[in-house]
């Protein structure tokens, strides 16, 4: 966990989208990835891969798709 006084911000509504629809992340898989990576004051995406949510190739694709935005 990182300890700092900057909150980490919430995804945006377009990752959430291209979570469920590309990637084919459930709702409460996405809320649970939210929840912790307030806890852990980490990026969405690590958390999820971090909590076996998303696999290496989906990682890198959402990894490239952020690169795009």
């Amino acid at each position: 966990m990182v300890n700092t006084t900057h909150s980490i911000p919430l995804p945006s509504p377009e990752l959430i989208e291209f979570l469920q629809q590309k990637i084919g992340l459930s709702d409460k898989a996405i809320e649970l990835g939210v929840r912790q990576s307030k806890i852990q004051q980490a990026p969405l995406p690590i958390v999820l891969w971090s909590f076996g949510l998303l696999d290496l190739s989906q990682y890198q694709k959402v990894l490239d798709w952020e690169n795009d935005q």
